[in-house]
């Protein structure tokens, strides 16, 4: 059997709002319920030179923490780097954003 690539194009802060596209949630959702079955074999991320500042996040909502392994990079003239990755392991996730001890 091949194996499962996921391929998306998203900004410098993780968004992936294709709402200048036909918006499509269910399409959305697919990627995120593979990922926590992990049954991709590998994630190529396409990443724009630009700060959106708003929008959804790549894979936001999956159940556990990805680790991957960069196994190959393109750099485009326009300044896009396409980055391929295979998971190397996953995780519990303990937390959505970590937090450092008070004082």
């Amino acid at each position: 059997m091949r194996p499962l690539r996921y391929s998306i194009n998203v900004t410098l802060d993780g968004c992936c709002d294709h709402q200048v596209m036909i918006p499509d949630e269910e399409l959305h959702r697919h990627p995120l319920a593979l990922a926590d079955l992990g049954l991709i074999d590998e994630y190529e991320f396409v990443v724009h030179p630009i700060v959106a500042g708003h929008g959804p996040t790549l894979l936001a909502g999956l159940g556990e923490r990805l680790e991957l392994k960069l196994v190959g990079r393109q750099e485009f003239r326009s300044g896009a780097v396409a980055l391929r990755y295979q998971p190397s392991r996953v995780t519990a996730r303990r937390s959505a954003c970590p937090r450092t001890p008070g004082p």
